[in-house]
């Protein structure tokens, strides 16, 4: 296997950590990871902005969170602090395609774009 490029291996990490549902319900790890001008497209389709998907998943009204489990992920870096991810997610069934940009910030790598689609059946993963 091939050693991943600083940045790349950088936004994997912090990509995964944002899986993790104690990062996720934890509304001053989520603000140190999600960009100030943060934007998501979520599965349902509902547009995000940080202070949005922070009150949602650190609500008490919110079913707690469970690991997600994601495979497939690959980076590219596609200028000086910017990395593009994509990868799957499976929970209880549902799957989705994900697609994050990372941007290196003053404060580290944060999470400045997410989308997330689901899917049944993949093309490009078909034996």
């Amino acid at each position: 296997m091939t050693e991943l490029p600083y940045p790349v291996a950088e936004a994997i990490e912090n990509e995964l950590r944002l899986l993790d549902p104690e990062v996720r319900r934890s509304a001053p790890l989520l603000a140190k990871v999600l960009h100030p001008e943060f934007r998501e497209i979520g599965t349902s389709g509902r547009l995000w902005d940080r202070a949005a998907i922070i009150a949602e998943l650190t609500s008490e009204a919110t079913t707690r969170p469970v690991p997600l489990t994601a495979s497939r992920m690959e980076g590219v870096e596609l200028g000086p602090g910017l990395v593009h991810l994509t990868f799957d997610t499976e929970h209880k069934g549902s799957r989705a395609h994900r697609s994050s940009l990372w941007r290196l910030t003053d404060g580290g790598w944060q999470l400045y774009f997410h989308q997330a689609t689901l899917f049944v059946a993949d093309p490009f993963n078909e034996a």
